[in-house]
């Protein structure tokens, strides 16, 4: 290894331990911190963001990239080395973008918001949430002038987390996927015949939860060797390595879906760090390509694995066990039909898999009207709900069940939402390469086995990390473009035939 390059990765390295000492303080802060430790953790993460901004912006980290890159500039395209230089060239120019003061304000402000959307979401007060919710819009729309743009001012944002993709490509798939996707719901509403879920509304008792959710996880693929399942009020995943990847449930002692499926869909980003390939620790390449390929990786886990008949097939007897009361008169169709239950409801983490993208574009679109100035933070419960009752047929009771419900404003992250219905989109594609170029997974899949998923995704996504943008990795995998026909294809197979259309 060149002189220089190994110069840069040393430096690579330091900035690196940096950001996990401070994931680390941030998982503390949303599981295990006492509230009276709030603003000290404020500071202390604070004081980290900047110096690794700090770091990573200098001149001479710049400098660094340059000389380093004309050491390997006979590096494949594919190697390691030409993909980190072309990582960090991308990133420090971005980065360069943003002023330290501004990164002190933006963590400064998230640290403070983060308290004030739970408290506002435990006592249904958007008025307690609102004032911060106004401060991010303002570094959002900041933000998006630091980074400049050509077309429209979503785009610098949505790139942030899709990299290369535009907001008019977003919404034209968008469009797509609720051109076919429409009448589909309509023709199950016609059909008539609901689903009866309500034997996943009884009480469960909280500490069989806790075990079937180890349980569920450990089957999947998720290595607890290397993780760790903790309790919030939103769920998340997070990694500090590869052999350091924890996940996150909330637990519902009267509804079991949201923590059944919370613990598979943060497995599915979990097993995605715990895959990458372990020459790219310690570098930024370690991570999952985009945000929009880390979500294929949970809702693949999450509902073409997790809520299959032939996965409940193998895993049910093991929830009756522990249930018995409440599912020993229920035979595992029953169950699956109860999973499967296409109905609008309030909360995206609950939707089913046919509603959700819709609980996605009402962000998307929101979140464009308040970056542009065309929506005020005080009116946005109710644009909120009245996009509800467009796009869902529903209107939420509460802001709690409504504009309250998401983590993700106490944060500058908007062009983040359009990701996990992209994250559908992809999860589909891959599924349909996977079986195609190995049958033997479907087979294990009629039997509740992941086994040969689980290596194929290791494979052709997992060891690569961040190697590729999203549009290289799916090229690569797929052999074309991003397209919405095969999580079509999927969904209208499979509840055709759940309710017999």
């Amino acid at each position: 290894m060149s002189s220089k390059f190994h110069e840069l990765l040393e430096k690579v390295y330091e900035i690196h331990d940096i950001e996990k000492a401070m994931g680390v303080l941030s998982w503390d802060k949303e599981t295990n911190m006492p509230k009276a430790g709030t603003l000290a953790r404020i500071q202390q993460m604070t004081t980290l963001r900047r110096l690794s901004h700090e770091m990573f912006i200098a001149d001479e980290m710049g400098e660094l990239i340059e000389t380093a890159a004309a050491e390997i500039a006979e590096a494949p395209y594919e190697s390691n080395e030409a993909s980190l230089i072309r990582y960090l060239r991308r990133s420090y120019e971005e980065a360069r973008q943003l002023p330290p003061e501004f990164v002190r304000r933006v963590s400064e402000v998230s640290g403070k918001a983060h308290p004030a959307w739970v408290e506002a979401r435990e006592s249904n007060n958007f008025a307690h949430f609102r004032p911060h919710l106004e401060e991010v819009v303002k570094l959002v729309q900041e933000m998006a002038e630091l980074y400049g743009y050509e077309d429209e001012k979503y785009d610098p944002l949505l790139d942030k987390f899709e990299h290369g993709m535009k907001t008019a490509e977003v919404r034209t798939i968008f469009n797509a996927v609720k051109e076919e996707l429409i009448p589909l719901r309509q023709a199950i509403a016609e059909r008539g015949t609901e689903a009866d879920d309500s034997l996943v509304h009884q009480p469960f008792p909280v500490d069989k939860q806790k075990e079937f959710a180890r349980y569920i996880a450990d089957a999947v693929g998720y290595d607890f060797s290397r993780g760790h399942l903790g309790t919030v009020v939103h769920p998340f995943a997070t990694s500090f390595s590869r052999d350091d990847a924890r996940i996150t449930t909330r637990w519902y002692p009267d509804f079991l879906n949201p923590s059944l499926f919370g613990t598979l869909h943060e497995s599915g980003h979990a097993m995605y760090e715990q895959g990458t390939h372990p020459d790219l620790a310690r570098t930024p390449l370690a991570r999952g390509t985009s945000s929009g390929i880390h979500e294929s990786q949970s809702r693949m886990i999450e509902n073409i694995v997790g809520r299959s008949l032939g996965f409940w097939q193998a895993h049910y007897p093991k929830l009756q066990e522990l249930f018995p009361q409440q599912l020993g008169h229920h035979d595992v169709k029953a169950f699956y039909r109860a999973i499967n239950k296409v109905q609008p409801s309030y909360i995206r983490v609950e939707a089913d898999e046919l509603t959700y993208n819709f609980h996605i574009i009402l962000r998307f679109e929101l979140e464009q009207a308040m970056l542009n100035g065309n929506l005020a933070v005080a009116d946005l419960p109710t644009a909120w709900n009245d996009k509800m009752n467009e796009l869902l047929g529903v209107v939420p009771p509460t802001d709690s069940e409504g504009c309250l419900q998401d983590v993700h404003w106490t944060r500058p992250g908007f062009g983040y939402f359009p990701t996990y219905a992209l994250g559908n989109l992809y999860a589909a594609q891959f599924y349909e390469t996977a079986v195609t170029q190995n049958p033997t997974i479907a087979e294990e899949m009629a039997q509740g086995k992941t086994s040969a998923l689980v290596a194929w995704l290791r494979e052709n996504i997992h060891q690569h990390g961040r190697k590729f943008t999203p549009a290289e990795l799916v090229q690569q995998v797929t052999g074309g473009p991003l397209t919405h026909k095969p999580f079509m294809r999927y969904v209208a197979q499979k509840f055709s035939e759940i309710y017999k259309l």
